[in-house]
């Protein structure tokens, strides 16, 4: 999940407070007025006495952001790949439980040692589990059997859905005796949430 600060905003003749929202792609901001900037549409970005400047094709979007304006900058300018924020580190064995979209399995093919669908193979480092209801997450008990040492299960389900909440994926992870991590924008319609074995269990 991105950063969020509360600041005042302003874009054209608007300004209003609300909240500023850094995603993995993209700038949000709720306030009287609602923007969403896609990374790939910021001509310019700019740090300057605390305010995140960025210059897109519909105009000029200002965030007083103090000190983190110019960590957003950077973030922005210089984003971690998905497969840096989880953490999948070269030779990697993977398992993958689920349907995940075309554009991770190109992420992680030329990445991963393997990659195994349906089933925990043997001395899995990573696994992925796609869970877009509530019902869906009854499977993790029989996954969380196969994790060993610290194999990491990443679960990944919808953002903003009232069929599954990140409390519903938290409560199934907790219920296995697995310790809920870290949590990463997956991708702009869904969240992974991490889970490891307590140490004393590994």
């Amino acid at each position: 999940m991105g950063s969020e600060v509360k600041c005042t905003a302003r874009f054209g003749t608007e300004v209003s407070e609300g909240k500023a929202l850094l995603e993995t792609s993209e700038v949000l901001f709720r306030g009287v007025f609602r923007l969403k900037i896609p990374f790939a549409s910021i001509k310019s970005a700019r740090a300057v006495d605390g305010e995140l400047r960025l210059q897109t094709a519909n105009g000029l979007a200002v965030f007083e952001l103090g000190p983190a304006a110019e960590k957003w900058r950077e973030k922005i300018l210089h984003p971690k790949t998905r497969i840096n924020k989880i953490g999948v580190k070269p030779g990697a064995r993977i398992s993958l439980f689920g349907s995940f979209d075309s554009d991770f399995l190109e992420e992680l093919e030329p990445l991963a040692g393997s990659i195994t669908t349906d089933k925990v193979a043997a001395g899995t480092d990573t696994i992925f589990f796609v869970a877009d209801l509530q019902k869906e997450l009854s499977a993790v008990a029989k996954i969380a059997e196969s994790l060993k040492g610290a194999t990491a299960l990443w679960i990944v389900y919808p953002k903003g859905q009232k069929s599954i909440a990140e409390s519903d994926v938290i409560a199934a992870g907790r219920k296995t005796g697995l310790k809920d991590v870290k949590v990463v924008g997956f991708s702009s319609t869904h969240t992974a949430l991490k889970f490891v074995l307590p140490l004393d269990k590994r």
